[in-house]
Order: structure tokens, then C-alpha cells, then sequence
């Protein structure tokens, strides 16, 4: 049987709770192989990010083109990136190199302490270059009023932001509603052909310490299976909701989840 092949474009978290971390263990429990592009090296914990060691634009460039080269990719999953240059970088051989493999983009711009992973001046290339080669572009709110420029008070709003992210080129848009206020969070998909609501109870926890990136990860999974985009979302909503329920309570700040539980058929 093949092995689906991910590779995942991203920085690494020293606390094991985000980022490439994240991303292989969610990549190992979907039964999926992982390789990495690391862009940075970020020195964090539950509690914070303290520094952040950007790594040259020509090692990235070259992991993700031997990568592709060798084992190759059945999905690309994008997170942190940072300088101008790196995106730049990144955007020119995945158009080249990659243009038939999909793509999940989470636009991993600042981490919830408030520390800016993505600079201002990389943000209008990020929207031109790398936003029209996403299969998926999956910002939280408050990333999406900022890509956009739209204020995002209900569903009528984020359906602006996400239909505006769509004439930028992605070809599809989810919207996490994670930010929002209720007992209920809902994720909004908005693609050429419908706009679908996923929800899920909100869990009262602090045990939120990568959700994004993981569900990023967990949806590219899908992909690299060949399952639906909406399939893909929905196997990995409820592989983070699983894996925040049964959170190992690690840190004291937003701890981890627990990626090592396994979605049955997963």
C-alpha cells in the first residue's frame, strides 16, 4: 500500500507543542510520512516565545527542493514563516516545482502571547504569491480581518473576508472561529461551488498550544489520502477536539495537546 508523503514547511517549537513538532506528530498518528522544511528556530515555551532564530533562505529553499525532489509530496502544509525574502523564496519553487500538489496555507502570523512571526513587509508578497497556490488558506479570525481588511462580527462578515482571500487566489478559505465568542466554536469553509459551517462544543480548557498548526497538518493529511476537502476537515476537527479533551495538562501556560491518540480509520 502506498504511504502518503507530507511535507511541512514551518518553525520548530522548542516546547514540542506547535509547529514541525506538532505537525509530525499529527502526520505520524494519521498514518501519513512527514518530511520538514524548518524556517526557524524559535526558543518557547507554554508560556511564551523568547526568541526566534530565523533560518537562511537558502536552506529552506534547498530542503524543500531536495525534499520534493527525492521522496516527493502527495500535500504541502505551510506555517510559520517570517522574513520577506523566506516567502518569496518558498513562493517561487512551489509555483515551479510543486504547482500539482495541494496545499494547505495557515497563515501563522503571531503567537497568542503576541510575539509577530510573520513581518508587516512580508505580508503584501505572502498575499500575492503564496495565497494564490493554496488549495486551503486556514486563518483564524483575527489573521483573516488582516489579510482581508474586513472586521469579522458574524457570518456575513467572515463570508466577506473569506470570499475576498478567494479573489486574492486561494482556492478555498476556512475561517476558525476559535477566536469567537459562545460555547460553540464554528469553523466557516467557503469554496467556489458553497459555504459550509463545521461546529464543535467549546472546550473549557488552557490546553490550546498548537491547535492551528495541527489542524492544518491534520487536513493536508486528508488531502494526501484523497479524501474531500470537506472530508479532510472534518476528520481533522475531530482529531483536535479529541486531542484537546484528553490534553496532558503539560506547562503552566497553554499546554499542549495530546497528539498521540489515534482517530479511529485514521
Amino acid at each position: 500500500m502506498k504511504l502518503p508523503r507530507l511535507l511541512v514547511i514551518a518553525g520548530s517549537d522548542s516546547s514540542g507543542g506547535a509547529g514541525i513538532q506538532a505537525d509530525i506528530k499529527t502526520a505520524t498518528a494519521f498514518g501519513v510520512y512527514a518530511m520538514t522544511a524548518i524556517t526557524a528556530v524559535t526558543v518557547q515555551d507554554t508560556r511564551g516565545v523568547y526568541d526566534i532564530h530565523p533560518i537562511p533562505v537558502r536552506i529552506v529553499r534547498d530542503q524543500i527542493a531536495f525534499a520534493l525532489g527525492d521522496i516527493g509530496a502527495d500535500a504541502i502544509k505551510i506555517g510559520m514563516l517570517g522574513s520577506v525574502e523566506t516567502v518569496d523564496a518558498i513562493a517561487e519553487i512551489l509555483a515551479r516545482e510543486a504547482k500539482d500538489i495541494p496545499l494547505v496555507l495557515d497563515p501563522v502570523m503571531a503567537a497568542t502571547s503576541g510575539t509577530r512571526f510573520l513581518g508587516d513587509d512580508a505580508i503584501g508578497i505572502f498575499k500575492s504569491k503564496l495565497i494564490p497556490l493554496a488549495t486551503l488558506l486556514t486563518p483564524n479570525i483575527p489573521e483573516a480581518e488582516q489579510l482581508s481588511g474586513i472586521d469579522i462580527g458574524g457570518d456575513d462578515d467572515a463570508v466577506g473576508a473569506a470570499q475576498r482571500l478567494r479573489a486574492i487566489g486561494a482556492k478555498a478559505v476556512l475561517i476558525k472561529g476559535g477566536h469567537a465568542l459562545g460555547n460553540t466554536v464554528r469553523d466557516m469553509l467557503v469554496t467556489p461551488d458553497r459555504t459550509e459551517i463545521f461546529e464543535m462544543p467549546r472546550l473549557a480548557t488552557a490546553s490550546t498550544h498548537g491547535t492551528g498548526c495541527t489542524l492544518a497538518t491534520a487536513i493536508a493529511c486528508g488531502l494526501a489520502r484523497d479524501l474531500s476537502l470537506s472530508d479532510a476537515i472534518r476528520r481533522a476537527r475531530d482529531f483536535v477536539q479529541i486531542a484537546i479533551a484528553t490534553a496532558p495538562g503539560l506547562g503552566h501556560g497553554n499546554g499542549p495537546l495530546n497528539h498521540m491518540h489515534v482517530l479511529p480509520g485514521a
